[in-house]
Protein backbone atom coordinates (compact mmCIF):
# COMPACT_ATOMS: atom_id res chain seq x y z
CA UNK A 1 0.00 0.00 0.00
CA UNK A 2 2.62 2.63 0.74
CA UNK A 3 4.64 1.44 -2.54
CA UNK A 4 1.43 2.44 -4.19
CA UNK A 5 0.55 5.76 -2.48
CA UNK A 6 4.63 6.96 -3.08
CA UNK A 7 3.59 6.23 -7.32
CA UNK A 8 0.65 7.96 -7.00
CA UNK A 9 2.37 10.94 -5.43
CA UNK A 10 5.57 10.90 -7.96
CA UNK A 11 2.67 11.02 -10.63
CA UNK A 12 0.99 13.83 -8.63
CA UNK A 13 3.95 15.90 -8.82
CA UNK A 14 4.61 15.21 -12.12
CA UNK A 15 0.99 16.65 -12.89
CA UNK A 16 2.10 19.38 -10.77
CA UNK A 17 5.52 20.25 -12.93
CA UNK A 18 3.99 20.04 -16.02
CA UNK A 19 0.43 22.44 -14.56
CA UNK A 20 3.68 24.85 -13.28
CA UNK A 21 5.21 24.93 -16.49
CA UNK A 22 2.58 25.87 -18.66
CA UNK A 23 1.37 28.55 -16.69
CA UNK A 24 4.42 29.81 -16.80
CA UNK A 25 4.65 29.92 -19.90
CA UNK A 26 1.26 31.48 -20.88
CA UNK A 27 2.31 34.51 -18.93
CA UNK A 28 5.24 34.64 -20.64
CA UNK A 29 3.71 34.73 -23.91
CA UNK A 30 1.21 37.21 -22.59
CA UNK A 31 3.88 39.69 -21.53
CA UNK A 32 6.01 39.40 -24.49
CA UNK A 33 3.21 40.48 -26.54
CA UNK A 34 1.91 43.03 -23.88
CA UNK A 35 5.79 44.05 -24.14
CA UNK A 36 5.20 44.57 -28.23
CA UNK A 37 2.22 46.70 -27.98
CA UNK A 38 3.27 48.80 -25.67
CA UNK A 39 6.82 49.04 -26.80
CA UNK A 40 8.18 48.11 -23.45
CA UNK A 41 11.82 47.23 -23.42
CA UNK A 42 11.29 46.74 -19.40
CA UNK A 43 9.08 44.21 -19.80
CA UNK A 44 10.69 42.85 -22.57
CA UNK A 45 13.94 41.95 -21.02
CA UNK A 46 11.74 40.45 -17.90
CA UNK A 47 10.64 37.69 -20.52
CA UNK A 48 14.02 37.18 -21.39
CA UNK A 49 15.16 36.89 -18.05
CA UNK A 50 12.09 34.11 -17.40
CA UNK A 51 12.99 31.78 -19.41
CA UNK A 52 15.26 30.15 -17.13
CA UNK A 53 13.29 28.94 -15.30
CA UNK A 54 11.12 27.26 -18.04
CA UNK A 55 14.29 25.43 -19.30
CA UNK A 56 15.07 24.40 -15.78
CA UNK A 57 11.29 23.00 -15.42
CA UNK A 58 11.61 20.96 -18.81
CA UNK A 59 14.79 19.09 -17.24
CA UNK A 60 12.99 18.51 -14.52
CA UNK A 61 10.10 16.97 -15.80
CA UNK A 62 12.21 14.83 -18.17
CA UNK A 63 14.23 13.34 -15.17
CA UNK A 64 11.53 12.47 -13.37
CA UNK A 65 9.70 11.01 -16.32
CA UNK A 66 12.50 8.97 -16.63
CA UNK A 67 13.79 8.06 -13.19
CA UNK A 68 9.78 7.03 -12.93
CA UNK A 69 9.96 4.62 -15.74
CA UNK A 70 13.29 3.02 -14.57
CA UNK A 71 11.72 3.13 -11.41
CA UNK A 72 7.92 2.18 -11.47
CA UNK A 73 7.86 0.11 -14.41
CA UNK A 74 4.42 2.13 -15.61
CA UNK A 75 2.07 0.31 -17.92
CA UNK A 76 -1.19 1.48 -20.16
CA UNK A 77 -2.51 5.00 -19.25
CA UNK A 78 0.51 5.78 -17.03
CA UNK A 79 3.34 5.04 -19.16
CA UNK A 80 1.16 6.86 -22.35
CA UNK A 81 1.02 9.98 -19.58
CA UNK A 82 4.59 9.62 -18.98
CA UNK A 83 5.64 9.69 -22.42
CA UNK A 84 3.56 12.52 -23.23
CA UNK A 85 5.40 14.54 -20.76
CA UNK A 86 8.45 14.25 -22.44
CA UNK A 87 6.42 15.78 -25.34
CA UNK A 88 4.57 18.33 -23.68
CA UNK A 89 7.74 19.70 -21.37
CA UNK A 90 9.52 20.06 -25.02
CA UNK A 91 6.49 21.99 -26.42
CA UNK A 92 5.99 24.49 -23.90
CA UNK A 93 10.06 25.05 -23.56
CA UNK A 94 9.75 25.88 -27.50
CA UNK A 95 6.88 28.39 -26.60
CA UNK A 96 8.95 29.35 -24.44
CA UNK A 97 11.09 30.67 -26.55
CA UNK A 98 9.05 31.95 -28.86
CA UNK A 99 7.86 34.31 -26.18
CA UNK A 100 11.77 35.06 -25.88
CA UNK A 101 11.95 35.68 -29.10
CA UNK A 102 9.56 37.85 -29.68
CA UNK A 103 10.50 40.20 -26.83
CA UNK A 104 13.82 40.32 -28.38
CA UNK A 105 11.81 41.63 -31.37
CA UNK A 106 10.33 44.19 -29.19
CA UNK A 107 13.98 45.39 -28.15
CA UNK A 108 14.97 45.98 -31.75
CA UNK A 109 11.86 47.90 -32.56
CA UNK A 110 11.82 50.07 -29.75
CA UNK A 111 13.10 52.92 -31.42
CA UNK A 112 11.27 53.79 -34.26
CA UNK A 113 7.74 54.15 -34.76
CA UNK A 114 5.65 51.53 -35.88
CA UNK A 115 4.37 51.46 -39.47
CA UNK A 116 1.19 51.18 -39.10
CA UNK A 117 -1.29 50.36 -35.79
CA UNK A 118 -0.66 46.81 -34.48
CA UNK A 119 -4.07 45.30 -34.87
CA UNK A 120 -3.81 42.06 -36.43
CA UNK A 121 -0.87 40.93 -34.94
CA UNK A 122 -2.69 41.28 -31.24
CA UNK A 123 -5.52 39.31 -32.95
CA UNK A 124 -3.19 36.70 -34.13
CA UNK A 125 -1.57 36.37 -30.74
CA UNK A 126 -4.62 36.76 -28.48
CA UNK A 127 -6.10 33.42 -30.38
CA UNK A 128 -2.99 31.52 -30.45
CA UNK A 129 -2.49 31.98 -26.63
CA UNK A 130 -6.07 31.29 -26.53
CA UNK A 131 -5.36 28.08 -27.95
CA UNK A 132 -2.30 27.17 -25.50
CA UNK A 133 -4.35 27.88 -22.03
CA UNK A 134 -7.21 26.20 -23.75
CA UNK A 135 -5.25 22.92 -24.47
CA UNK A 136 -3.59 22.78 -21.29
CA UNK A 137 -6.84 22.96 -19.75
CA UNK A 138 -7.98 20.27 -22.00
CA UNK A 139 -4.92 18.25 -21.27
CA UNK A 140 -5.50 18.76 -17.44
CA UNK A 141 -9.30 16.83 -18.12
CA UNK A 142 -8.43 14.42 -20.90
CA UNK A 143 -10.88 16.25 -22.81
CA UNK A 144 -10.89 14.65 -26.60
CA UNK A 145 -13.70 16.41 -27.47
CA UNK A 146 -12.36 19.67 -26.35
CA UNK A 147 -9.09 19.34 -27.59
CA UNK A 148 -10.06 18.22 -31.04
CA UNK A 149 -12.25 22.38 -30.92
CA UNK A 150 -9.48 23.90 -29.72
CA UNK A 151 -7.01 22.62 -32.42
CA UNK A 152 -9.08 23.89 -35.30
CA UNK A 153 -8.79 27.64 -34.46
CA UNK A 154 -5.25 26.67 -35.85
CA UNK A 155 -6.90 27.62 -39.50
CA UNK A 156 -7.17 31.04 -38.15
CA UNK A 157 -4.08 31.67 -37.30
CA UNK A 158 -2.82 30.49 -40.41
CA UNK A 159 -5.49 32.77 -42.31
CA UNK A 160 -4.05 36.26 -39.88
CA UNK A 161 -0.47 34.73 -41.05
CA UNK A 162 -1.81 34.73 -44.79
CA UNK A 163 -3.09 38.08 -44.82
CA UNK A 164 -0.70 39.84 -42.03
CA UNK A 165 2.12 38.67 -44.87
CA UNK A 166 0.46 39.98 -48.18
CA UNK A 167 0.22 43.17 -46.60
CA UNK A 168 3.92 43.67 -45.43
CA UNK A 169 4.81 42.49 -48.42
CA UNK A 170 3.14 45.05 -50.29
CA UNK A 171 4.61 47.42 -47.34
CA UNK A 172 8.17 46.56 -48.49
CA UNK A 173 7.56 46.83 -52.07
CA UNK A 174 6.02 50.79 -51.46
CA UNK A 175 8.91 51.87 -49.54
CA UNK A 176 12.26 49.92 -48.98
CA UNK A 177 13.13 51.62 -45.80
CA UNK A 178 10.14 49.70 -44.09
CA UNK A 179 11.78 46.51 -45.37
CA UNK A 180 13.51 45.75 -41.79
CA UNK A 181 10.57 46.72 -40.02
CA UNK A 182 8.18 44.45 -41.93
CA UNK A 183 10.82 41.52 -41.98
CA UNK A 184 10.92 41.71 -37.90
CA UNK A 185 7.03 42.37 -37.50
CA UNK A 186 6.58 38.95 -40.29
CA UNK A 187 9.07 37.40 -37.75
CA UNK A 188 7.39 37.78 -34.85
CA UNK A 189 3.82 36.40 -36.59
CA UNK A 190 5.92 33.48 -37.55
CA UNK A 191 6.34 32.62 -33.79
CA UNK A 192 2.74 33.05 -32.93
CA UNK A 193 2.13 30.48 -36.04
CA UNK A 194 4.19 28.07 -34.39
CA UNK A 195 2.40 29.03 -30.93
CA UNK A 196 -0.51 27.53 -32.41
CA UNK A 197 1.25 24.51 -33.80
CA UNK A 198 2.61 23.66 -30.65
CA UNK A 199 -0.78 23.85 -28.84
CA UNK A 200 -2.24 22.01 -31.45
CA UNK A 201 0.66 19.01 -30.45
CA UNK A 202 -0.60 19.53 -26.51
CA UNK A 203 -4.04 18.83 -27.64
CA UNK A 204 -2.72 15.90 -29.82
CA UNK A 205 -1.49 14.55 -26.51
CA UNK A 206 -5.04 14.46 -25.15
CA UNK A 207 -6.11 11.81 -27.44
CA UNK A 208 -2.68 9.89 -27.08
CA UNK A 209 -2.91 9.47 -23.54
CA UNK A 210 -6.56 9.16 -23.27
CA UNK A 211 -7.30 6.65 -26.04
CA UNK A 212 -4.09 5.11 -26.86
CA UNK A 213 -4.34 6.21 -30.42
CA UNK A 214 -2.46 8.97 -32.39
CA UNK A 215 -4.55 11.73 -34.25
CA UNK A 216 -2.83 14.04 -36.33
CA UNK A 217 -5.41 17.44 -35.81
CA UNK A 218 -5.12 20.00 -38.66
CA UNK A 219 -2.58 17.81 -40.91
Amino acid sequence: MATRIHYIEKMNELERMITKMGCIVVEAMKRSMDALVNRDVDLADQVIEADREINELEMSINYQCIKMIAEEQPVAKDLRLIINSFKMSHSLERIGDNAVHIAKSTIILAEEPYMKPLIDIPRMAEIAIGMLKDSLDAYGRLDCDAAIQISKRDVKVDELYSQIFRELVTYMHEDPAKISQAMTLLFICRRLERVADQSTHICEGVQFVAKAEYMELNP
